[in-house]
Formats: structure tokens, sequence, C-alpha cells
């Protein structure tokens, strides 16, 4: 074998071994970075979860928002990522929580589940529930000594939150907006920074207070995070006034 052959058959041979260790490089951290998303949202490959559906306000009781129905979309895509299936259910059916993953959606005017939810496991927040369309308060979201409200069509509010009981059980994340808006610009916000929530919260609860910017013009597309208030949300109000 002469010099030319030597040097063609060790760069192809340094070639190989370069693309495989790429090869093997890139699949061990998406494989990693699935293992964390996995882990977040409690979704182990072949995993089901549920998809509580609320119910349009002024609607039927089986009617959802388009909106509503986006925010399923967005959550659906991070489920199939995972490699679990979504089962949906209406707010109305009755079960327990920890067995499996849950997403629940809506606010507690058009969710029964998370009344149920705010309840139980963040008894520092209020929502103000008038009927009267034209109320100054309606919708307001209250934690932490601070009123949140809604101004139509300039800022909607919405909780974000990721609850967990006993250690091993299932999370419920729970999307509680004052519109169907926020709820969808939740699901975005949680599609888009979920890896950088992992690693700020791992399996530990938080609940999340974002705001939407001027929907009438730009939809859920503009969505900050005005504070991380699970201390005050999980400290029943009474308790921290």
């Amino acid at each position: 074998m002469n010099d030319d052959v030597r040097n063609i058959v060790l760069g192809v041979v340094a070639t190989a071994i370069s693309g495989g260790s790429g090869w093997f490089t890139r699949t061990y951290l998406w494989r990693r970075a699935l293992r964390r998303k996995q882990a977040f949202f409690g979704l182990p490959a072949g995993s089901d979860c549920l998809f509580v559906a609320n119910r349009q306000m002024g609607g039927t009781e089986s009617s959802l928002h388009r909106n509503d129905a986006f925010a399923l979309l967005e959550i659906s895509a991070l489920i199939r990522d995972c490699g679990a299936t979504v089962r949906i259910v209406t707010h109305e059916e009755r079960q327990g929580f920890g067995e499996r993953a849950e997403f629940c959606v809506g606010g507690p005017a058009s969710n029964s589940r998370t009344v149920a939810h705010l309840r139980s496991m963040l008894p520092g927040v209020q929502v103000d529930l008038s009927p009267e369309p034209h109320q100054e308060h309606r919708g307001a979201i209250s934690v932490g000594g601070e009123a949140y409200r809604w101004e139509p069509g300039l800022v909607e509010y919405v909780l974000l939150a990721r609850l967990t009981t006993d250690q091993g059980a299932r999370p419920v994340f729970l999307l509680s907006g004052q519109t169907a808006n926020s709820n969808q610009a939740a699901a975005r916000y949680l599609a888009r920074h979920h890896e950088e929530l992992a690693r700020t919260y791992r399996d530990a609860p938080f609940c999340l207070l974002l705001k939407v910017v001027n929907s009438d013009a730009y939809g859920p597309d503009v969505t900050e995070l005005v504070a991380d208030v699970t201390p005050a949300a999980r400290t029943p109000a009474a308790a921290a006034a």
C-alpha cells in the first residue's frame, strides 16, 4: 500500500470515527433532554394524561372557545414529544389526581376542576367571580395582597402552576386565565419555556403570574412574567393577612 492509498484509508476511517462520535453525542444529548422533559411533565413514554377542558363562558356546557382549543393543540405537541397520549375530559368529571399527569385549562368561572385545585393546593389565590359584565374587579386575580385586574383588550392575567402532592405523584399543570386568550398564552409560554422551568424548579411545585399585553393587537403572542407567587399562593389568604 503506497502513501496515497494509506492516507485515503486513514481519512475515511477518521471521518467515520468523527461522524460516529458526533452521532453518539447528539443522540445522548437528545435522550437526556427527552428524559428531563418527561420527568418535568410526568409523562414517561407510553403513559397517558388528562386534558381537562373548560366550557366557553356564556356558551353551552359542551362548548369550547377556539383559543382554548388552540391551547389544547399547544399542549398536545408537548405530550406527543414525550411519547405519551392524551385523554380529553370535561371539567365536571370527578376523579382524583396524582395517578396520571393532568393539564387543567380555564379559570374558576368556566372550570369547576380549577376551583377544586385552587381551593386545595393554591389557597392563597382569590378570583373575583362577580357576574356583572361591567363590574370593575370582575375576573381580578388576588394573591400576595395584590389584585391583578383584567382590562379587556389591553391587559389579561393568567396563573401557570405546576402542582404536586406526594413525592412520586404525577403533576397537575394549571392554566387559569381571565380569558380564553390568556389560557392559550399560558400554554404557549409553557411550550416555549419548559426547559428553563425544569432547570429552575426541577420536580418542585410552582405558581407563576403571567401578563398578556395588548391582546386586541397581539393575541396570545406577547406574554410577560410578572412574578413567581408560589409562597403567597400556597399560603391560605387568612394566614397571609
